[in-house]
């Protein structure tokens, strides 16, 4: 099979003297439209929600430290972050970072602490996906369908927030206008972007979206404008060698990023990516958020979070993630800066781990999980979500794990229809019957 026959990921290679055109990833469903057969205005401002998924199950109990509760520190001898008082009591202690007197961050995340004292992060507790599988395919395939324990879901639920969205909706149209978040999105094939080689399921489906690693690797790289007329001339006739018809789309989606200029990008005074992958990817959902491209859902993901072997407490393998992760993030922020009253980012992970530690110094695969959303339209300042459900040996989840007491469909849910307007939320969730009764009031 060819690699534009590729049903999945559709890459283009052109070397050749001056030309060079690196990989693109996108969706089959972007390559078939012929909407884009057009200059684009650059997109009004509008709400961007971005995901966060941290591949690998985190350990919630260690990213969200429940320090108040005895029963933690019974059951992690040598794994448990010390709480926030005994900080002082030793040279080597490195304890919790406190939030409210119960909670506290992995010190790993003090990047995080300045967002929870300005009121730009909630995070949530006990939260995951209602299915007992312990596979991480199975939970993070659930997850990213919105239809836990339902294999048969051929599409992601942010894929069918994009169809609900994609006409207008009477209750909020007047006549001839577009829905909120559609007018300029909905026109743009950067509406829904994911940082990933491939269409992740989490955006999978019916609707158009981009896969890239990364903005550059989306960018046509010439030496002179005679090198720039014949790349044209060859996306314009679909040559056989490169898109077969489906050029002109490509061609014109280069057209938007190329006048958005995002290449020319620079963050905010005094912000500073991580150099990781994962620090440069959300450096470029940024450029994109602030280049006015129409970017409504932006995906990213990151792995190393499957921590069976040496994970460490306030130091080792979990702590050295979670320190990437953060600093990433609150770069984010910092560079969005009053951007964030129309952003929401959410983090997620397909399950936790075990209260218990194991025999080789890790955790193994459990249930309910640690979630954070960032936005600053957060309806409560300085609250942890959820409910608590303890680490007693009777109220462990089959006698092992952290029992679930909000389903993630509650945050998915509330967030699609309080921060992007969803309305049909049946649609997006099929097969749930929580909605607004289950939401956290996160928003």
């Amino acid at each position: 099979m060819s690699a534009f026959n590729n049903p999945v990921n559709r890459r283009v290679f052109l070397k050749g003297g001056a030309l060079s055109l690196v990989t693109l990833g996108l969706s089959p469903s972007f390559l078939q439209r012929t909407a884009l057969a057009m200059e684009l205005p650059r997109a009004v401002r509008g709400k961007t929600l971005i995901v966060l998924f941290q591949r690998g199950a985190a350990d919630a109990l260690n990213v969200l430290v429940p320090f108040g509760d005895r029963q933690y520190y019974d059951a992690r001898p040598q794994l448990a972050i010390a709480t926030p008082a005994r900080v002082g009591g030793s040279a080597n202690a490195v304890g919790a970072i406190d939030l409210d007197g119960f909670y506290g961050l992995h010190p790993s995340l003090a990047s995080f602490k300045p967002l929870w004292d300005r009121g730009l992060l909630a995070p949530i507790h006990a939260v995951g996906s209602p299915s007992a599988t312990r596979s991480h395919f199975d939970a993070q395939d659930y997850m990213e369908t919105g239809t836990p324990d339902r294999k048969g879901t051929t599409d992601g639920w942010l894929n069918r927030y994009l169809a609900v969205k994609g006409t207008c909706e009477a209750s909020s149209c007047a006549p001839g206008a577009a829905a909120p978040g559609d007018a300029a999105s909905s026109a743009t094939p950067f509406r829904a972007v994911a940082m990933t080689a491939q269409t992740p399921r989490i955006l999978g489906g019916a609707n158009p979206v981009v896969a890239m690693n990364s903005i550059d690797e989306f960018t046509i790289r010439t030496n002179g404008g005679e090198a720039q007329r014949r790349i044209e001339a060859l996306y314009r006739t679909g040559s056989s060698d490169l898109v077969h018809g489906s050029g002109s789309d490509m061609f014109e989606a280069l057209k938007v990023l190329r006048a958005a200029n995002p290449q020319q990008y620079r963050p905010a005074a005094g912000v500073e990516y991580p150099r990781s992958q994962f620090g440069q990817r959300l450096l470029q959902i940024a450029q994109l958020i602030k280049s006015g491209v129409g970017l409504e859902v932006a995906f990213a993901d990151v792995g190393g979070w499957d921590t069976h072997v040496n994970q460490g407490g306030a130091q080792g393998q979990l702590a050295t993630r979670l320190s990437d992760f953060s600093q990433g993030i609150a770069a984010l922020v910092a560079d969005l800066g009053d951007r964030m009253e129309d952003v929401v980012i959410l983090t997620c992970s397909e399950f936790g781990r075990t209260v218990r530690q194991n025999g080789t110094g890790g955790t193994d695969h459990g249930h309910a999980g640690a979630m954070f959303v960032m936005s600053g339209s957060l309806r409560s300042a300085q609250k942890v979500h959820g409910r608590w459900p303890g680490l007693a040996p009777d109220q462990l989840y089959e006698g092992r794990d952290l029992a679930l007491t909000t389903d993630f469909r509650a945050v998915f849910s509330e967030i699609a229809s309080k921060h992007l307007g969803a309305k049909e939320l049946p649609k997006i969730f099929p097969g749930y019957g929580g909605f607004e009764k289950e939401w956290l009031g996160v928003l």
